[in-house]
């Protein structure tokens, strides 16, 4: 047995499937397609919601959308992997909310982006937005994997959104600030109207990002910094392991503990968590402080000891630590490759999620220790958790062994068999025909 990879559409390819299953499903041709990138985090995760850092990069792999305005408020969106032709009403979803399927996703990012306009004072660009777009149909191509926690819901959403952008001409795409709008966007589609108490992370991610960079992400001010991150000039890839685990993060574990952070900083005295991290950690604070979760630095161990609650305690101490991890690691980044320190992180990254924040399971830890004995320069699960993917930094030339290795260990556990990636840091949402 032989590792399964999954490849990426080139960005002619993802467009012409788009296109063509929008011809075949609405007899008619749409007025463009545009491409929204999957992203995986490199460190930080859960901390999105904590006003703490976090450094995604965007995948190749990404969805891409074949659009065309209706005149009434009805949508209508068909998909490569659900063919059937699903039907939703616009001004349903904005009276019955959360919704499930993909009318929600859709439907949320253009409700959400006429709220953003209208609460930034726009209600011109709103008015047109609600003018211009009352309605859609979309064809959808995808080789980002569902349900995998490579953020395939919020490459749709932005996907739509830089499209109803371009359908309104409301130029929105065309600047930063702009872009961030429709981050938000995406952001109350996926908490309002999806019901997933997301943080923002996956839409900036497939917003923001660059080509062969990795984004710096401040989540309590939104301000960002991109560094390279070009790992085929270090003979190193991003391998990433799709364990193909169940993943749902509007199940409710993902809010509880969303729920007990906000409950802890309100004991904190702080509105976020990522208030009570220094902007500069301390040279005291080496390495070992911020790997080995039971020796925590002073300032986080001085937080610790206000709470009483021992679930808070552990909460709290993942992402306080988590965010010190990231920032260490931006440093890094910009003072050159350190591996044996990025091995370091990415593994203390995995611990704490592991035991303090209790997001992992059998397969990912069976992954990212299967990866680790395979000589990987670190591994660690990335996205939401309760399953799903791991990263790790590897060899170049031992790609293939290294998820060979992976794919035996699951095999011996009894798992489903694990699908991989290679994930090289692609450009942000745009149009490509």
């Amino acid at each position: 047995m032989k590792p399964e990879f999954i490849a990426a559409y080139e960005p002619q390819e993802g467009a012409r499937r788009a296109r063509e299953l929008f011809e075949k499903t609405f007899t008619a041709k749409p007025v463009g397609v545009w491409r929204a990138p999957g992203r995986v985090n490199v460190i930080g995760e859960h901390t999105d919601y904590n006003g703490g850092k976090a450094l995604p990069l965007a995948l190749p792999h990404a969805i891409y959308v074949a659009l065309r305005v209706r005149e009434d408020d009805q949508l209508k969106i068909v998909s490569e992997d659900f063919p059937q032709l699903s039907v939703h009403s616009l001004s349903e979803l904005a009276k019955n909310y959360p919704a499930s399927g993909p009318g929600a996703f859709v439907g949320g990012v253009i409700l959400g982006l006429r709220q953003v306009l209208n609460d930034r004072g726009q209600n011109e660009k709103a008015r047109e937005l609600a003018q211009k777009v009352p309605g859609l149909e979309v064809a959808i191509a995808s080789s980002v994997p569902l349900s995998a926690g490579l953020s395939s819901s919020a490459a749709l959403e932005c996907a739509i959104a830089v499209g109803i952008n371009d359908l309104a001409s409301l130029r929105l795409s065309d600047n930063f600030e702009g872009r961030k709008l429709l981050v938000e966007a995406g952001k109350i589609a996926e908490n309002r109207y999806v019901g997933a108490p997301t943080g923002g992370l996956d839409q900036s991610a497939s917003m923001l990002c660059e080509q062969d960079r990795v984004l710096e992400l401040d989540c309590s001010t939104w301000q960002t910094r991109s560094h390279p991150f070009d790992l085929s000039a270090l003979g190193l890839s991003l391998l990433v392991i799709d364990t193909c685990t169940s993943h749902d993060l509007a199940d409710g574990q993902y809010g509880a503990r969303r729920a007990a952070c906000e409950a802890a900083a309100q004991v904190l005295g702080v509105k976020e968590l990522g208030e009570l991290v220094p902007k500069k950690i301390a040279s005291s604070d080496n390495l070992t402080d911020l790997e080995f979760a039971d020796y925590p630095p002073s300032w986080v161990q001085s937080q610790l000891d206000k709470l009483e609650d021992a679930e808070q305690v552990s909460r709290v101490r993942h992402v306080l630590t988590e965010i010190a991890r990231c920032q260490r690691l931006c440093e890094l980044l910009e003072a050159g490759a350190d591996l044996d320190q990025w091995r370091k992180l990415l593994d203390a990254s995995h611990k704490s999620l592991r035991r303090d924040y209790e997001v992992t399971c059998e397969e990912l830890d069976v992954a990212v220790e299967a990866a680790r004995k395979a000589g990987a320069y670190g591994a660690r699960m990335t996205g939401g958790g309760f399953g799903v993917c791991v990263i790790a930094l590897v060899r170049s030339d031992q790609l293939e062994a290294t998820a060979q290795s992976v794919l035996e260990a699951f095999v011996k556990a009894g798992f489903n068999q694990p699908r991989f990636l290679c994930a090289s840091p692609s450009a942000a949402a745009d149009r490509v025909a």
